[in-house]
C-alpha cells in the first residue's frame, strides 16, 4: 500500500491540493503541521491528521508514523531533514515539493505537481502500483 508523509507546514496548499487529486483511495496519508497549516486543506477522510505545535514537530511526528517496509512512500516536504528517512527505505521513494533540498533531490524521484503537472506525478504512481 502506498504510504504518503506530508508536511503541511513545509509545502504550498496548492500542491497539498495537486496531490491528493493524484493519490490512489487506499494510500495510507499521514499528515502533520501547525494547525493553522492543517486547518487550511480540507483532508480525505482516511487521512490521520496530526496537529502538532513547536519547531520540528511535524517532521518528528511524520517520522514518528513512518511504517518501514518496501511500499513505495511519497514525502511531500522539501525539508532537507528527511533525507535519512529517505535513503534507508527500501522501497520506491517520491517527493512531492516546490523547493526540495539538494539532500532530497539525492534520495529520490522529485515531482511538482503544480510546474510537472498532474500526469507525471500519475505516471510515478502508475509505475509502482501493482
Amino acid at each position: 500500500m502506498l504510504q504518503v508523509l506530508i508536511d503541511a507546514d513545509n509545502l504550498p496548499e496548492a500542491r497539498i491540493r495537486a496531490l491528493l487529486r493524484a493519490l490512489p483511495g487506499d494510500a495510507r496519508v499521514v499528515v502533520a503541521g501547525s494547525p493553522r497549516a492543517v486547518a487550511a486543506v480540507v483532508w480525505p477522510v482516511r487521512a490521520r491528521v496530526l496537529s502538532v505545535e513547536g519547531w520540528q514537530q511535524a517532521d518528528a511526528a511524520l517520522v514518528g508514523a513512518y511504517v518501514a517496509g518496501t511500499d513505495p512512500l511519497v514525502l511531500a516536504s522539501g525539508d532537507g531533514d528527511f533525507a535519512l528517512l529517505l535513503s534507508s527505505h527500501p522501497g520506491p521513494v517520491l517527493v512531492v515539493a516546490d523547493r526540495p533540498s539538494r539532500r532530497l533531490r539525492e534520495s529520490a524521484t522529485v515531482v511538482d505537481p503544480v510546474t510537472d503537472g498532474l500526469p507525471r506525478l500519475r505516471d510515478w504512481l502508475d509505475a509502482v502500483e501493482p
